[in-house]
């Protein structure tokens, strides 16, 4: 596809690592404007999206080495080679989530009203993330003749990065109306985590990097299935206090 987008003098803008950037300086500006909207220190929610960003991207790599040691034990340098791709979403979620929830406890921010914030905006981010696998050519899908030609596999593939980052504007855009509209403290992140995990889910079944290890299944559709049900118990439980409240 385009793995690099140009070169300046001995610089070179990789297309995956700029896609990141802009995601998160996107997504960081619009969080930081519905944090005013929300009458809420914009300030304080660019630095809360700056370290769950950061850690982030450390636990998707982290996960990804440890998922494909064989590669990286006999490549170690290509551990800390980002430009090439390489990140597994449920190892930045533990990470990501894990430096947000320390941030708020820390300022003392309302937890899920902070993380109800983020959450559509995590998956727009998301979205433009997967137009950088689209153009790095990682998480690719199947051989299908219905699909586009990857110059870097010489094959014609199902173009899961594009429909993963289509399916992800979609959800980005339901949970934005959700979040104008009322809603109980938690909901948006369960919304999230409950679309995010269906959607995966599906795609998995399209992609062609993963193992199938589990019955069929890859290693994230089995943690999809796990977040799936986590989150339907929430919804659940936050659809009866609804209704006991009316």
């Amino acid at each position: 596809m385009l793995p690099e987008i140009c070169r300046i003098g001995g610089f070179t803008i990789y297309a995956y690592g700029a896609m990141l950037v802009l995601a998160f300086f996107a997504c960081t500006y619009l969080a930081a404007l519905q944090a005013k909207k929300e009458q809420m220190d914009g300030e304080q929610i660019f630095n809360l999206c700056f370290y769950a960003f950061i850690f982030g991207i450390i636990g998707s790599r982290v996960l990804y080495v440890l998922i494909n040691p064989r590669f990286y034990l006999h490549n170690p340098l290509e551990i800390i080679m980002l430009q090439h791709g390489g990140m597994a979403w449920f190892g930045g979620l533990i990470f990501g989530a894990g430096s947000a929830i320390l941030f708020i406890q820390r300022h003392k921010m309302d937890l899920l009203r902070s993380l109800d914030l983020l959450a559509p905006f995590i998956a727009l981010g998301q979205a433009i993330g997967r137009i950088g696998c689209l153009l790095n050519g990682c998480c690719f899908g199947r051989e299908s003749k219905f699909g586009l030609y990857f110059k870097v596999f010489d094959q014609i593939l199902i173009p899961t990065q594009l429909y993963s980052s289509l399916l992800l504007l979609l959800i980005f855009i339901v949970l934005r109306l959700k979040q104008d509209a009322k809603h109980l403290p938690g909901e948006i992140l369960c919304g999230y985590l409950f679309l995010y995990s269906l959607k995966r889910f599906f795609i998995e079944f399209l992609r062609n990097d993963s193992p199938r290890m589990f019955y069929g299944l890859t290693l994230f559709q089995v943690l999809c299935l796990v977040m799936f049900f986590l989150s339907l118990g929430i919804f659940i439980k936050l659809f009866l206090i609804k209704r006991n409240n009316r």
